[in-house]
């Protein structure tokens, strides 16, 4: 027996001689046979096959292909040699009926395509660029999938790709794409629905196995088409199809848009067409509706929408077709009255219906029977037909319209043209209502940690929860009470993994279960969990290396693992085997006692054996699996006279075109002390010839910093040592490290306070619970510095120097543990640093006191002036002094003065502005020895504004104590031609008076006045020339008075004042007249020239309007406005003034005018240059103010190209009022010409300056170094 596969094999070998003389057909050599067995036992189906090439052999079950894959343990399939087949069942399930196992084989080749030899071929799959955890939403398309490396790599042969959803295997549909390339598997999902939420998974199967890989893929509701509408329900299926009726079922959705579900509605369409008809006309809250009134022989597609309060949901996704038609092929008799129906029951019974089952009776003659259905209510005998029209034709009937509550008896009458036959049995007494219940509540809910952005959370199920579908599970951040599905399909199970969850944020979660009757309540709240990593066992280290070999020792060394499994490595443990003949032995322990180094010396090796190693790491939660076993190394004593390879690199302060590479120096100098290091650097995806040196020169450190990457592109480095006898080899190349400035990275602060102390503040946004600060001097940890004081509090850390001196130069970093590397550093040495920092750090002066804002100004209630700035720190002891053009001010009747120390918030208030406070105002500031000054300069028109603002809103706070006018005095007409002046007023009370006059005379009380809802009227019925006039408006109480007039006169002469309107756009200068026909000539002016229209400035019409708009107004369009009116008899001019004392008057009349545009429109009122030189390697910094109400947006652009803030070029716009654009050390490459856009929906303004940037050398006058 030993010899057959021998033999075989040299039979496979001389038949490939020439295989195409020995191709043939598959055939069964031995068939398989029937088989008897008993329950449980085990069973075995045999038969022998030939073929040429070798043929493929499928089992079937049933005419259904057995998948030993898919039920492991179950069946068993072996092939013996190609020539002989079993399929071995494991029968420990009941087998309730007799089954048909079939066997057939084919050929595997395609007609035209050379046979693929795979005899004797072992493949090992792997799958790589695995897809994750997917969100999606209803409606979209979404794709994923996973490349597949299959060795050897066999020229033709393609394994099989099934994809699974929930263990159940998927189908290519118009729903389901699936697609192969040759080296990547690929699913789409065309317009998703909730259907297609669950667990999906990749199998790829070759000969010699198969490999899968699984993510769970969530899908959420899409936007309802009303706000508050329930999401769609889902897994709509047909049940039970007859002639004339069929049973619909679905499942609730997980959403119901803020209200409860009022219930369903149930649409059908037939196949092939595109109108859906609604089947009830109430909504039923069961999740079962039995729809009738098909027409037989037709087929069926359903869909349901949910509905509630809000409105109605999105349809679902539509059930598989259904044929409405009998389900049995009976035999028919005719000429025989039918007999009794049989096993007549209830199946259904809710509050909205009832559905009856039953069986035809044995005897129905040739032709079909129909039936009839009768009804009585319980302990009467009294029965009525409830189907007297038309007989039903399938043997199931649903009853609507029954009384809830009350109890029924039923019975069921055949009929065929014979006759009616006897009824059946009656039913027993069923009362009408849910026989479903709701499910109870889930009970206690336990969520515990999975990963950083999923948690697992179990649940109690539901006790005596009947037809469960399953659980829909919600999550909300503690505290909020934001609840949010987790799923949007149910899940049976009790336990669900909810992703996408927010990391080291706290959530709670709650279940609630749901059947066909409803949603049951939600469960009691979980307790609050934060969303962390799971602590577990490391994975393994790798990379295993030697470092130093004597005679009986070897030094190795090793890579930290991938992922440390949430908590600190403790130690490592190092097992090692001999290797003879290639064989290895037992695996023997190295240490006992874990070791915290990535280095370890194993001793007690014997000299020129062969040894392999493996190592393990160790956190709290445990010892993690070792890791793949290392080359094989030679145990002998090195004698070259170069270092061995530098070990242990690490790489931080990864930044967009620079990074720090540190490492560890070689453990085996060679005959020489290592002098010095070399670093390469090449492309991840590069070959191994593109490696390049960083440094020509040897640098003596184990650290470097590298500069000029390019930033999105990976790197990998290395490092070699040299000594006197050259360079040794280098060490193993470091992990791939992508050139990017993460989001969040901050950077060291260097900092003094108030008392000259000097600290290095370093802030990191993403820490974890365990993380911790690690700072460094020159890349060497300080655990206990004798010149420093290390403080952390939060997310911020501070080195403090004690007694700053020389000593103190040097590089200072900090590294933060548990993060994706957040590390920074800061150079102190006075070749770079600038003279400002370097006289803080070794001669410290006066401090200055920061501010968060500068000294601002603002209008309050009242027309009442605050003057405020708020410093960023200033202790309980601070002093303040207001000053006034260099005259120092104090707390009296006309200034206020407030300083919160809590808050750092100055303030001065005055109740009105004169003529004599024009000028300088200014807050200084004094902190022990820090202080600080800012001042705000109120002069010229900027001074007249802010004045006329502020008597203005007086004058208006005033107006408003009393009665007084919301809208002004106009005019309307109405249907019935009637004209209605009318004005909207407030502040009314019942002692109040409203005064009607024209041309300065009252109206009597006999004309028809209205005073309703705040609306003062006087309508003017039959208008004549006689009512043209002045009208006038006077409310008065003993509050005070408001007037309103409106000019009322024929065609031109009636026109009022010309007034200016504040608008979107820019400025509209309008007047009315009492009316407009062709024959008045309008003709606009501005500085007594006729306006030329552009789009810019445009005039029109709108009723009795007369208007000009000018848009995006500029100090070019102030001046004289006036327009002139000419109606063939007689002319009228009017003018309005955009400066001057006019301009200041229509400020005042209560409108929106002109001065509001010149204010409120985004202007840059000063402080930047028009040109700046500066000396390379300098840093600059220019700030001016911004104005504009609503606030500006602000744009830097640099030679017309707009620029965005970065380490570089700092853009900052505080407060709403500055500006600020710094550049840091400064280059040539800075020079050009920058500018400022500010806007907003009143105008557009920008400011220009040039850079020009000089080297030292250039500079005039200055003399070479």
């Amino acid at each position: 027996m030993a010899a057959c596969p021998q033999i075989h094999e040299n039979e496979e070998y001389h038949k490939r001689l020439n295989e195409d003389s020995l191709m043939h057909t598959p055939e069964f050599v031995i068939k398989p046979r029937s088989h008897t067995v008993w329950e449980k036992q085990c069973v075995r189906l045999h038969c022998t096959i030939s073929g040429w090439p070798e043929p493929r052999v499928v089992w079937y079950k049933n005419n259904v292909s057995i998948d030993p894959m898919a039920k492991p343990g179950k069946y068993k399939v072996e092939s013996s040699y190609s020539f002989q087949d079993s399929l071995y069942m494991n029968c420990m399930c009941f087998i309730i009926n007799t089954c048909i196992y079939m066997c057939i084989i084919f050929h595997k080749v395609t007609p035209g395509v050379l046979p693929i030899h795979t005899y004797g071929v072992k493949f090992e799959t792997h799958i790589v660029e695995k897809f994750g955890v997917s969100f999606g939403r209803e409606g979209e398309t979404l794709s994923f999938g996973c490349s597949v490396i299959i060795y050897p790599s066999l020229q033709r042969f393609q394994p099989e790709i099934e994809w699974y959803r929930d263990d159940k295997l998927l189908v290519q549909s118009k729903w389901v794409q699936m697609h192969w390339s040759g080296d990547r598997a690929t699913l789409t999902l065309s317009h998703l629905n909730k259907e297609d939420e669950g667990l999906y998974t990749l199998r790829v199967i070759t000969k010699s196995g198969f490999e899968t890989h699984s993510a769970y893929v969530f899908v959420r509701d899409a936007d309802a088409e009303v706000a508050g509408a329930p999401g769609a329900p889902l897994d709509v299926q047909s049940l039970d199809a007859n002639k004339d009726y069929v049973i619909v079922t679905w499942k609730q959705p997980a959403v119901d848009g803020g209200s409860p579900i009022l219930g369903y509605f149930v649409d059908r369409c037939e196949v092939g067409m595109t109108h859906w008809f609604q089947c009830n006309d109430t909504p039923v809250k069961f999740a079962r509706f039995p729809v009738t009134g098909l027409v037989e022989g037709r087929s069926y597609v359903f869909r349901v929408r949910a509905v509630n309060k809000a409105g109605m949901s999105h349809p679902s996704r539509v059930s598989e077709p259904v044929a409405a038609m009998d389900p049995a092929d009976r035999t028919r008799k005719e000429g025989v009255v039918p007999g009794r129906p049989r096993d007549l029951s209830v199946i259904e019974a809710t509050k909205n219906y009832v559905v009856l089952s039953w069986k035809p009776p044995g005897d129905k003659g040739h032709e079909g029977v129909m039936y009839y259905v009768e009804k009585c209510v319980s302990g009467t005998d009294s029965w009525q037909r409830v189907n007297t029209e038309i007989p039903v034709k399938s043997p199931r009937f649903a009853l609507f319209d029954l009384a809830e509550g009350k109890s029924y008896r039923f019975r069921v009458r055949c009929c065929n043209s014979a006759g009616v036959g006897e009824p059946s049995e009656p039913t027993e007494a069923t009362t009408v209502g849910d026989k479903l219940d709701i499910p109870s509540a889930p009970g206690r809910v336990v969520p515990t940690r999975n990963t950083d952005t999923s948690v697992v959370v179990s649940w109690e199920a539901s006790r005596a929860a009947k037809e469960l579908v399953g659980y829909y599970i919600e999550s909300s951040i503690a505290g909020r009470n934001t609840w949010e599905p987790c799923n949007n399909k149910p899940v049976k199970g009790t336990r669900f993994i909810c992703h996408g969850l927010t990391t080291e944020e706290s959530y709670v979660f709650r279940v609630r279960a749901v059947n066909a009757a409803g949603i049951s309540d939600f469960s009691q709240e979980s307790e609050a969990i934060k969303v962390k990593a799971a602590i577990a066992s490391p994975t393994p280290p790798y990379g295993i290396t030697v470092l130093e070999c004597v005679r009986d020792s070897m030094v190795l060394a090793w890579k930290q693992p991938t992922f440390i499994g949430g908590a600190d490595i403790t130690g490592y443990f190092i097992d090692y085997r001999e290797v003879i003949g290639g064989v290895p032995g037992k695996w023997h322990e190295a240490n006992i006692k874990s070791v915290s180094e990535r280095a370890y010396r194993v001793s007690e090796l014997k000299e020129n054996m062969l040894y392999q190693f493996q190592v393990r790491a160790a956190n709290m939660a445990g010892v993690g699996i070792p890791s793949l076993p290392s080359e094989t190394f030679k145990c002998e004593e090195w004698t070259i006279a170069v270092p061995g390879p530098p070990h242990d690199l690490q790489v931080q302060e990864v930044r967009k075109d620079s990074l720090v590479l540190l490492w560890k120096a070689p453990v085996y100098q060679g005959r020489d002390p290592v002098n010095g290091y070399y670093i390469d650097i090449k492309e991840a995806e590069a070959d191994f010839e593109m490696w390049r040196g960083v440094n020509e020169k040897a640098t003596n450190k184990t650290f470097m910093k590298i500069k000029d990457l390019k930033e999105g592109e990976s790197y990998v480095f290395r490092v070699r040592a040299q000594n006197k006898a050259g360079v040794g080899k280098a060490s193993d190349p470091t992990e791939p490290v992508e050139a990017v400035t993460k989001p969040g990275t901050a950077e060291i602060v260097v900092n003094v306070d108030d008392d000259g102390v000097i600290s290095l503040n370093f802030e990191c946004s993403n820490l974890t619970a365990d993380s911790k600060f690690v700072w460094s001097k020159n890349y060497k940890e300080m655990t206990e510095p004798e010149r420093m004081t290390l403080e952390t509090k939060g997310s911020k850390s501070k080195a403090i120097f004690k007694t700053p001196s020389e000593e103190d130069l040097g590089i200072y970093s900090c590294f933060v543990t548990h993060t994706d590397g957040a590390s920074a550093s800061y150079t102190l040495s006075e070749e770079s640093e600038t003279e400002f920092m370097i006289s803080k750090l070794f001669h410290p002066s006066s401090p200055v006191i920061p501010l968060k804002t500068e000294l601002a100004v603002e209008l309050l209630e009242k027309g009442r002036v605050r003057f405020w700035l708020q410093a960023e720190k200033i202790s309980a002891n601070g002093k303040i002094e207001y000053v006034f053009n260099d005259n120092v001010i104090h707390q009296g009747e006309k200034y206020k003065m407030n300083f919160d120390k809590n808050t750092g918030v100055i303030e001065m208030f005055m109740e009105s502005l004169g003529k004599e406070d024009e000028g300088t105002f200014t807050f200084q500031l004094q902190d022990g020895k820090a202080t600080n000054q800012s001042s705000l300069v109120l002069i010229g028109d900027v001074f007249k504004q802010l004045q006329k603002e502020s008597e203005f809103q007086k004058k208006e706070w005033i107006r408003k104590q009393g009665p007084h006018f919301v809208e002004y005095l106009g005019y309307e007409v109405t249907p019935e031609c009637c004209v209605r002046l009318k004005c909207k007023v407030a502040n009314m009370k019942k002692d109040s008076v409203a005064l009607w006059y024209k041309d300065g005379r009252e109206i009597k009380v006999n004309e028809k006045l209205d005073f309703s809802e705040g609306v003062l009227t006087l309508e003017i019925t039959q208008i004549s020339k006689k009512d043209a006039g002045i009208y006038e408006v006077v409310l008065k109480d003993d509050r005070g008075k408001d007037t309103s007039t409106l000019n009322l006169t024929d065609q031109a002469n009636s026109s009022t004042q010309l007034k200016i309107q504040s608008t979107e756009e820019g400025i509209r200068l309008y007047t009315f007249v009492s009316y407009y026909n062709d024959e008045l000539h309008v003709t606009w002016h501005h500085k007594d020239a006729a306006i030329a229209f552009t789009e810019r400035i445009k005039s029109g019409v709108v009723g009795e309007q007369l208007w000009l708009q000018i848009s995006e107004p500029t100090e070019k369009d102030k001046g004289k406005y006036a327009i002139e009116f000419f109606d063939g008899k007689g002319g009228l001019r009017r003018t309005v003034e955009l400066a001057g004392q006019a301009f200041d008057d229509a400020f005042c009349t209560g409108n929106r005018l002109i001065i509001m545009f010149f204010t409120d429109r985004a202007r840059v009122a000063g402080g930047l240059p028009d040109v700046v030189t500066i000396q390379e390697g300098k840093s600059l910094n220019l700030t001016c103010n911004i104005w504009g109400d609503p606030v500006p947006e602000v744009t830097w652009l640099k030679n017309e190209r707009e620029m965005v803030s970065n380490d570089h070029y700092i853009l900052k716009f505080e407060s709403g009022k500055f500006a600020s654009f710094t550049i840091t050390c400064v280059n040539t490459s800075d020079s050009g010409k920058y500018s400022i856009l500010v806007k907003n929906k009143y105008g557009t303004e920008s400011g220009d300056f040039t850079v020009s940037v000089f080297l030292p050398d250039e500079e005039p006058g200055k003399k070479k170094k």
